[in-house]
């Protein structure tokens, strides 16, 4: 499931990350991927330990756990802390797929990467090239949200950001364990999910309502991994 999540960080809220963000240090993005990912990786991070890295994750991850759209669509169960990327003169990350096993920092416990999250911090007039391309088994999808909206997508796809030729691109990218390891089982959830909700809104609680509101409880029972 592709899914454009929208207002995750108001106008304000990015033109202060955006203060913090162009006064911080800023080091090569291929010091943080592998042999394989580092061939095709042409960009700036910040360092994950880097204070304005910490603190802007900090309230892009607690952001997100308010939004219901967000945690409809990914049922996190653990989230790694967002980090930012800076794309210019040229820079791109070319096609690759997210690892499978990720590590939080100051933990012990693995993560496994279920869902792949791009919040985007610059407008997309302020930069040409850039969109983040992600290609599944429907075709070739590409995204340039607004500044402060969302993408989520499967960690299993191939994805890449295509270069920027003029301007630059920021924006957070971080990963989430799901409590529901497959992406069709979550679409089918996340279905199911808003349909209810759009029900109730017009219906209330009426009987059929409520069936359909045990269903989807039952299946997340089956299916999530805690």
């Amino acid at each position: 499931m592709l899914l454009h999540v929208p207002n995750v960080l108001s106008k304000p809220e990015v033109s202060d990350f955006r203060r913090l963000l162009d006064a911080a240090h800023w080091a090569d993005g291929r010091a943080t991927t592998g042999v394989q990912g580092a061939q095709v990786k042409h960009n700036l991070q910040l360092a994950a330990d880097n204070p304005v890295a910490l603190k802007l994750g900090n309230r892009i991850s607690k952001a997100l756990l308010k939004h219901p759209l967000f945690v409809s669509a990914a049922l996190p169960l653990r989230m790694l802390e967002p980090m930012f990327n800076r794309y210019e003169g040229g820079g791109h990350y070319g096609l690759h797929v997210d690892g499978a096993v990720m590590h939080q920092r100051d933990s012990v416990h693995p993560l496994r990467s279920d869902v792949s999250l791009t919040l985007f911090l610059t407008e997309p007039d302020e930069y040409d090239g850039g969109e983040l391309v992600v290609v599944d088994t429907y075709g070739t999808h590409e995204a340039k949200l607004p500044a402060g909206d969302l993408m989520v997508y499967p960690s299993t796809s191939l994805h890449r950001v295509e270069p920027v030729t003029r301007g630059v691109r920021i924006c957070s990218f971080f990963w989430a364990q799901s409590m529901v390891r497959l992406d069709w089982q979550r679409t089918m959830l996340f279905e199911l999910d808003q349909t209810i909700q759009k029900l109730r809104a017009r219906l209330g609680d009426d009987p059929e309502i409520l069936a359909l509101t045990s269903h989807y409880h039952n299946l997340l029972r089956c299916w999530m991994e805690v």
